[in-house]
This record gives structure tokens, C-alpha cells and sequence, in this order.
């Protein structure tokens, strides 16, 4: 039987590098360099609400960091540390394969921003995960959404829609081909930040 520190302990530590304590205090200990400030942002997906609860785990893992490395791309800032927060249906917290897929995905999309995980805290329930993360910008250079003016360009990336329309092929609104279909499903449970 898994306890909350036993998922932990098994899942969620890792070796840190910028980070002055990580896991397993009660809290994080992180320095900003001087000349930067802190952007910060906390996002929750819920099971039912913001994805589908038979999900595969490794890309639940992979779009919940996803989709907050995205707010500091935003910001125009440098992703740096993440807390998790899992709230686990009882099953899913003795579901070592789950648990194991989830952690690769996030952990996989992690090292190649090179984000650290610096703490957070699992609990039961239903199944809710929220990650808050913390980057750096340099001073007075964060972009605000404040910051927009009429005529600036609006620059995007991939293609505007394509995770709404999954959601509505997977909710059988829609039919799609089988290639419009893996391109669609991949913009919504494998976001690019």
C-alpha cells in the first residue's frame, strides 16, 4: 500500500541542481539571481473537467506541466522550478504503473526546459493536479499582457483550435480523418509550450 510519502519518495524525487533544498522539508528553499524577478503561476486540471479520466498518464503528466510552461513563455520568462500537487482517487495511489507513466511524462517534458521539482503535496480524493510553477525574467522585461498596443503584431504557433476540435471528435460531435485526427489529439493531451 502506497502512503503519500511512499508516492513521494518513489516517484517524485529527484537530484536538484538550482535549487538550495528541494523535496522532503516543509518547504523549498530557491534564490532569484540578482537583476531578475520571480514570475509565478499555478494552474489545476481536473478529472472530467479539463481531461478525460482514462487518459493515458505519461501525456496527462506531460500537458499538465505543458500548460504552465506556456504562461511563462508568456511572460517571456525562464521556467525554472515546480511544485506538484496530486489529488489521487484511492485506486490511482496504489496504481504503481500509473503513477509510474504520469512521473515520466511530467519528468520528460521537465528536462527539457530543465525544470526542477521543488516540492508539493499529494492527497485523496478526486483526481485533481495542480502545478504551480516559478521562473525568472529579467528586470522591468516581463511581457504584460498590460504591455499591448493597437498594431502590434500577434505572432502563434501551431494551429488555432485543433485541441478544441479533439475534444469535440472525442465527444463524438465531430468526424475527423484518421491524420486531422492524431494531428488534433496531439495539440490537446501533448501541448507544445
Amino acid at each position: 500500500m502506497n502512503s503519500e510519502f511512499d508516492v513521494i519518495d518513489r516517484y517524485f524525487i529527484r537530484p536538484w541542481h538550482n535549487t538550495l533544498l528541494g523535496p522532503g522539508d516543509d518547504a523549498a528553499l530557491i534564490a532569484c539571481k540578482p537583476g531578475m524577478d520571480w514570475a509565478i503561476s499555478i494552474d489545476t486540471l481536473v478529472a472530467g473537467r479539463h481531461f478525460f479520466s482514462d487518459v493515458d498518464p505519461a501525456t496527462l503528466g506531460h500537458k499538465v506541466l505543458a500548460v504552465n510552461l506556456s504562461d511563462m513563455a508568456a511572460m517571456g520568462a525562464t521556467p525554472r522550478w515546480a511544485t506538484l500537487s496530486l489529488t489521487l482517487t484511492e485506486a490511482l495511489a496504489q496504481d504503481d504503473t500509473w503513477l509510474k507513466a504520469f512521473s515520466s511524462g511530467f519528468f520528460a517534458l521537465a528536462d527539457q526546459y530543465q525544470v526542477e521539482l521543488i516540492g508539493g503535496d499529494t492527497t485523496g480524493g478526486p483526481l485533481n493536479i495542480s502545478v504551480q510553477i516559478i521562473g525568472e525574467v529579467e528586470r522591468e522585461k516581463a511581457l504584460r499582457r498590460s504591455g499591448a498596443r493597437p498594431g502590434d503584431d500577434i505572432w502563434v504557433s501551431g494551429y488555432l483550435g485543433d485541441a478544441a476540435l479533439a475534444l469535440q471528435f472525442l465527444q463524438q460531435h465531430v468526424t475527423l480523418t484518421a491524420q486531422e485526427a492524431v494531428s488534433c489529439l496531439a495539440a490537446l493531451h501533448t501541448p507544445m509550450p
